[in-house]
């Protein structure tokens, strides 16, 4: 997720590079890093003494210690030869070529239209909830049916199956609707409001009688409906025994048929309904021999008949409910007719077919094709293209031809050690080459969510959907645990880890869709007020130990956490506002700079030399919570600050400011709240208050015994409370003022015994360290349909599906987290002067972008997490 804290205030100025304390990314010898490193860390050997595992083996082991620090060290340095994230990012991108491949050469041969995925197959992810093949159906509601149907009219014909269909149809429409009037008459149906109709016709078989009312159709075309649904067969077998001389009747007529309904479909859209089985041992005994053998013929009859020879292919054939019915069928209470779920289903994907390239839903990808890009769009693929075309050029000419990379340290090891030799500044090609990767990613994530290359399928939210893959998490993170190099409270790879777990929890949250949970939905909810506590946290610590206010600081922050969400703005079509949380922390970034920076500016330094200043820097942070407080009591004010253009185009998702008052409210004590905590806690460790070497309690016994007991009954109190909350609603008033209750908890519990502070897991550190990457490419790579759906790389396989998806997206994620980087050093320079003039070619270029942009269509937000 967000970045902007793994800069800890507590590690020593001469170890890291300034502009690298509390900053949202890595340390400057991370930044020049590619993945490649091979490097080994033996500092620290799990079940191994840490002097031995910090020490040559030779001058401290004995016998078999000694060799297994050394078998340990050889075999990682051989292992990490092959296995590292340079060849992981080289195996994902053959991958995804060999996907994009697969999936061109199967829809070219295999058919691309998802109408047809969604008519022709699917499956049932639980009761009643039904997922086609490959494609996302949208839960039609009243307003948005109605909204498509307006002044249409729809025309179900055929028996009572269909009969019962249009019920359910309707019921959509208006959901008060109820079966009224003969079961074997023709019954109408009129919506005022949107002047909608859809009528049922009775005509239980394919005779001459429903070939009439075809043929007039075609011969008064202001009669003709705008969707036509039919389907007949089980009356034809009752009456006439499922005789064979019926079937070739039934046979000839739909020939007949076929030539009206192609008609038909040339001005209105044509569904045969293909029969569904039937539950042999629950017929009653007038309706024994319809079989679903029979049914069986009858459904290849019609089948041959209507678009066998793709002569009439513009007929559609609705054979879903066919498959959806018969997991069901068992359920039906005559064993004819089918159970209300499945006719719900069948009514929505007709709905889906029906209404889905008018209002294009984001969360249906069925029977959508994709958007034509937009302008903005197009000018990012030139400016892609461009770039690789200059580096071409240049490569011609012979620069850069020699110019490598600098090595990193050993990344995978989370091994932070300031290089040999200071870079030098980046070469012509660095930000070049640097640019045409950023356009292979992203042309990677127009790819998957814009275009119609890769399948995307719903979610569906189930317990072990979301505890399973937890579980098998945490395990992996305990597993691989190293020792730290220091033992601080709130030491760097802990944050790190912090906000790797935190970071993957999330991504199962979301993947899982648990916001359906409302213990998960609570506690995920948590997490991102973690997150914004440390935002306070660390940006306070670097303020009041550095003083460090310059502008190449702000910038470097600002760079780090927005470049890659404005990409996405452009390359996406999507407005800021929608990755939420990336303009939340800049907003509190700029908030904790301001509040820092204004007079009087109150320093570790200045407070040393009187405690006064410790009232002066309380008293600052009661101002910004009294100003939070009357912005979060003044929704008109605050509405009316952020909808003033240029801000408006910031803040406004869809046109309106209430989706980002109400992230901005939900968590609004979360960054004061770790400002307060890195003041006290600064304080404490200043005047020697706390206890922090290795293996040591942070209080005496007494206190830490106290805390701890104090801790563990907060941490379940919550939980507690989160598991009895009615509804989200009521839960979100709470959350903003006892949320810091688990988050201090946690804090505690983690850092007051010696041995946990000492140790931390470098798994869960390592997600931490590209958790901004993660949390924003799970939007388009790994998510789909703007985190609604699941993206498809391998059909008919879910859970390969994931874990393939899951080692394409962190490796995209890391390469970008380089990325930035690398365009990082080019455009913030360290110069006052070239620095202000890339901020006027930057505000130019957003301005030229701001009025480039035009209105949007409805866009939803992502989930809460």
């Amino acid at each position: 997720m967000d970045e902007e804290t793994q800069g800890s205030y507590e590690e020593k100025e001469e170890e890291k590079e300034d502009v690298q304390e509390g900053v949202p990314t890595r340390t400057a010898a991370e930044a020049a890093a590619a993945s490649d490193s091979g490097g080994v860390n033996a500092r620290t050997v799990p079940g191994v003494p840490e002097l031995c595992a910090a020490s040559p083996p030779s001058g401290c082991c004995h016998g078999g210690e000694k060799m297994a620090v050394l078998a340990y060290s050889l075999g990682k340095r051989e292992i990490n030869q092959y296995f590292n994230i340079k060849n992981a990012k080289l195996i994902s991108s053959v991958i995804v070529v060999l996907l994009l491949l697969f999936h061109t050469a199967s829809r070219y041969y295999g058919g691309s239209d998802t109408c047809d995925w969604l008519l022709s197959s699917g499956r049932y992810l639980g009761e009643n909830v039904w997922q086609p093949y490959g494609c996302m159906m949208h839960k039609y509601k009243s307003t948005d049916s109605k909204r498509c149907l307006a002044d249409k009219r729809v025309a179900f014909v055929g028996d009572s199956r269909i009969r019962q269909l249009s019920y359910s149809f309707t019921k959509i429409i208006d959901p008060e609707r109820k079966e009224e009037g003969n079961k074997h008459e023709d019954i109408p149906f009129h919506e005022d409001s949107s002047s909608t109709n859809v009528d049922f016709f009775w005509y239980p078989e394919a005779n001459d009688l429903m070939k009439e009312r075809l043929r007039s159709w075609t011969q008064d075309r202001s009669s003709t409906p705008d969707v036509i649904v039919l389907g007949a067969a089980a009356w034809s077998i009752k009456l006439h025994s499922g005789s064979s001389e019926t079937l070739q009747r039934y046979r000839v007529n739909l020939t007949a048929m076929a030539v009206t309904l192609e008609r038909l479909a040339e001005d209105a859209e044509v569904y045969w309904v293909l029969q569904d089985p039937v539950n042999e041992e629950a017929l009653s005994a007038d309706r024994k021999m319809i079989t679903n053998h029979q049914l069986e013929l009858y459904n290849e009859a019609a089948a041959d008949a209507l678009n066998g020879s793709k002569r009439s292919a513009r007929v559609k054939l609705l054979a879903a409910t066919r498959q959806a019915a018969m997991e069901t069928i068992v359920q039906s209470s005559d064993g004819l007719h089918l159970p209300q779920g499945t006719l719900n289903v069948g009514a929505m994907i007709l709905m889906n077919a029906v209404c889905n390239k008018r209002t294009r839903p984001i969360d249906g990808s069925c029977c959508q094709g994709a958007r034509p890009p937009s302008l903005l769009q197009k000018l990012a693929a030139c400016v892609f293209l461009g770039c690789a075309l200059v580096l071409l050029g240049l490569h011609a000419m012979g620069y850069g031809r020699h110019r490598h990379r600098p090595v990193p340290p050993d990344v995978e090891s989370l091994e932070e050690r300031k290089p040999t030799t200071a870079p030098g500044p980046p070469g012509l090609t660095a930000p070049l080459q640097a640019l045409c990767r950023m356009g292979v990613i992203m042309a990677y994530f127009y790819l998957c969510d814009r275009g119609d290359t890769f399948m995307k399928e719903q979610k569906f939210y189930t317990h072990a959907t979301f505890f399973v893959p937890l579980v098998y998490v945490v395990v992996l993170g305990l597993f691989f645990n190293e020792s730290t190099k220091e033992t601080k409270l709130l030491n760097r790879e802990q944050t790190d880890e912090w906000k790797g777990w935190m970071q993957l929890v999330i991504l199962i949250y979301h993947i899982s869709g648990a916001s359906a949970f409302l213990p998960v939905y609570m506690h995920v909810r948590v997490l991102v007020a973690a997150y914004l506590f440390q935002t306070g946290y660390g940006h306070f610590s670097f303020f009041w130990l550095k003083g460090d206010f310059g502008l190449y600081r702000v910038c470097q922050v600002l760079f780090r956490l927005n470049f890659l969400v404005l990409v996405l703005c452009v390359v996406m079509d999507r407005p800021y506002q929608f990755y939420y949380f990336v303009p939340l922390v800049t907003f509190w970034f700029v908030v904790i700079y301001a509040t820092m920076a204004l007079w009087p500016q109150v320093l570790q330094k200045r407070a040393n030399g009187s405690g006064m200043w410790h009232l002066g820097i309380l008293t600052k942070l009661l101002g910004l919570l009294l100003l939070i407080c009357y912005f979060a009591n003044s929704e008109g004010f605050f509405q009316s600050l952020f909808s003033v253009w240029p801000l408006s185009k910031l803040f406004e998702l869809d046109g309106s400011i209430h989706e980002w008052w109400f992230r901005w409210k939900l968590d609004r004590f979360a960054v004061i709240h770790g400002m307060l905590f890195a003041f006290i806690y600064l304080v404490l460790q200043k005047s020697q208050r706390m206890f922090e070497g290795r293996g040591e309690a942070l209080f005496s016994a007494t206190i830490s015994n106290l805390l701890l007991c104090l801790s563990v009954v907060s941490f379940m109190a919550y939980s507690i409370w989160a598991s009895s909350c009615k509804n989200k609603t009521e839960c979100n008033e709470m959350h903003p003022y006892i949320s810091v209750v688990q988050i201090l908890a946690f804090i505690l519990i983690r850092n007051i015994p010696g041995y946990a502070r000492s140790v931390y897991s470098s798994f869960f550190a390592w997600f931490g360290k590209i958790s901004l990457e993660l949390f924003i490419c799970q939007y388009h790579i790994w998510l789909a349909a703007d985190t609604k759906g699941i993206l498809v790389l391998i059909p008919g396989f879910p859970s390969l599906n994931i874990l393939v998806s899951t080692f394409v997206f962190v490796c995209v994620a890391h390469e970008i987290s380089l990325i930035t980087n690398d365009l990082a050093l080019v455009a913030i320079p360290k110069e006052t002067g070239p620095l202000l003039k890339r901020l006027a070619a930057a505000g130019a270029l957003a301005l030229v972008v701001l009025l480039l942009t035009t209105g949007k269509g409805s866009v939803t937000a992502p989930g809460a997490a």
